[in-house]
């Protein structure tokens, strides 16, 4: 339909640490090689659950765009941008609940999670309620046809698809829409339009799959249709209306392998992280206070390393070589724990010098962060008015 373009934000909680890194921002780094990307600050998203605390927001907002791109975003291959810089969001959102359905809500899995986990705060809002929803705004209105997401995200996008699918079933039919589609046929050409009568017959009829593709990459090479067209010849093929809407693909993300220093998952909550930040003497510390498996009470104890956290480490970190002498090691005693750390420290360490080097060049000149920001809000804020106009004229709001 479009080139693909993927999507992907995350909540402003300031300095991130390596499980941020490992689980989110090494991705974003293969993605902008690979496609066209917009990577965004969800500052609205953070007030859905820390409304009563704004004044952190935007000290945390800076502190992680810089992390963004001491760790490697490159704002020359990516899009980054700053959600609540870019209004349409909140236009799209305002004009999706009038189609929403209560249930759809109600039914997101981590809603009544969320509530649970964060008991000490009243999440009995609309805005919490109709979190899932500005998800969805963030993604359609930029027609984004990819986003990364782990497993526990899956629902948010499924309903994102049931979403895009409402919209563009009650709103799609435009008056005159399949003369206007024949019509739109014509512009490719004789060849051409046979080809696309081919292949819509070939899906329509036996359900081709390779048809719906092939006929996909040919609208897509045309140069001389206008994106209204384009969308309706789109909506035609797989036997709608005109496709206002783009309805996302899951971009499975690996789950990060990185666990806290305590062996759960890294959290600040946890108080168990490395920062991406963090002084090398506090990471040499840290790494050599984390506890290890209980068995080994005295240096001469031997251990199992599937029952130490810092074996998690090994993996993320080391080689085969390494982690070979850490099994070896810690199950004949060959090695004390503080001699099985030592490696993680030094990996942590060289991962980490180049971002803190970078870090203290983008905290020295805030003014090329800002205008990085500046530049990406430009350049979202163009391509979410091009999705607002086909919006505002299908739902009739396009009058002067």
């Amino acid at each position: 339909m479009f080139a693909d373009r993927v999507l992907s934000g995350v909540r402003p909680t300031g300095s991130l640490h390596l499980g941020h890194y490992h689980g989110v921002l090494k991705n974003w780094i293969k993605l902008q090689q690979q496609y066209e990307c917009l990577f965004f600050v969800a500052d609205w998203h953070a007030l859905t659950t820390h409304y009563d605390t704004p004044e952190i927001i935007e000290r945390n907002v800076w502190d992680m765009v810089i992390d963004w791109l001491a760790a490697g975003v490159d704002p020359a291959q990516a899009i980054l941008f700053i959600q609540s810089k870019v209004p349409a969001h909140a236009e799209l959102y305002l004009l999706l609940s009038m189609m929403t359905p209560l249930g759809w809500l109600e039914r997101v899995p981590t809603y009544k999670d969320q509530q649970e986990k964060l008991s000490e705060k009243d999440l009995s809002t609309y805005g919490f309620l109709g979190y899932p929803l500005l998800q969805s705004a963030d993604i359609l209105i930029y027609r984004a046809n990819r986003v990364p997401v782990g497993e526990d995200q899956a629902p948010h996008l499924e309903f994102t698809r049931e979403i895009a699918r409402r919209f563009n079933h009650i709103y799609g039919k435009e008056p005159g829409f399949e003369e206007k589609a024949e019509a739109a046929i014509k512009k490719l050409g004789s060849k051409k339009s046979k080809l696309y009568a081919e292949l819509r017959t070939l899906y329509q009829e036996q359900g081709d799959e390779d048809a719906l593709e092939k006929a996909r990459s040919l609208l897509n090479e045309q140069q001389n249709l206008s994106l209204g067209d384009r969308e309706r010849l789109f909506g035609y093929l797989e036997g709608g209306g005109k496709m206002i809407l783009t309805e996302p693909e899951t971009l499975l993300t690996e789950a990060s392998r990185m666990p806290g220093l305590d062996g759960q998952k890294m959290s600040k909550s946890y108080n168990n992280t490395i920062s991406l930040r963090e002084d090398p003497e506090s990471i040499r510390k840290k790494v050599r206070t984390m506890p290890t498996d209980p068995a080994r009470i005295r240096r001469s104890d031997p251990g199992d390393p599937g029952k130490c956290p810092v074996w998690q480490f090994h993996l993320v970190y080391s080689d085969d070589t390494t982690r070979d002498w850490v099994q070896k090691g810690c199950k004949s005693a060959g090695i004390g724990c503080l001699d099985c750390k030592t490696p993680i420290i030094e990996k942590i360490l060289e991962e980490q010098a180049p971002m803190i080097e970078r870090i203290k060049q983008y905290e020295e000149d805030p003014t090329l962060v800002r205008n990085i920001i500046a530049d990406g809000c430009e350049k979202a804020n163009k391509l979410a008015e091009e999705t607002m106009r086909d919006i505002r004229e299908a739902m009739g709001l396009n009058y002067s």
